[in-house]
């Protein structure tokens, strides 16, 4: 038997692996987490950019970098304008609008990295 730490989604789990070497069956092993789920992995931190949070919050789908920002608080936008682009997995995707509006904040910076669901501009 050999054990083993994995982690997964930033929970560790200790997992006891049995070796077959015949036609025995192992009892099965149930893994369970090792401690409390970590922490994100520590990103560049990009200051809020400036605003009052507002009413429609535009989130990054996937985690990578903002490559540019393309609005200030204040701008006016419509449903499908492009906000800001941001480059996962060496694509560039474009995080449009959702609806009209003015935008409120702008909370992430050209550079920075963002993660899943990390709020990027806020509209009124």
């Amino acid at each position: 038997m050999k054990n083993y730490r994995v982690t997964v989604n930033g929970v560790a789990y200790d997992v006891v692996v049995e070796e077959l070497n015949g036609s025995a069956a192992p009892a099965p092993v149930a893994a369970a987490p090792v401690s409390a789920p970590k922490a994100a992995p520590a990103t560049a931190a990009a200051p809020k950019a400036s605003g009052n949070a507002g009413a429609i919050a535009v989130k990054a789908p996937m985690p990578g970098s903002l490559i540019k920002v393309n609005v200030k608080v204040g701008d006016a936008v419509k449903k499908g304008d492009v906000l800001c682009v941001l480059e996962a997995m060496k694509m560039e995707n474009d995080i449009m609008a959702p609806a009209d509006g003015v935008v409120a904040s702008v909370e992430a910076a050209k550079g920075a990295s963002v993660a899943t669901d990390a709020v990027l501009v806020t509209l009124n």
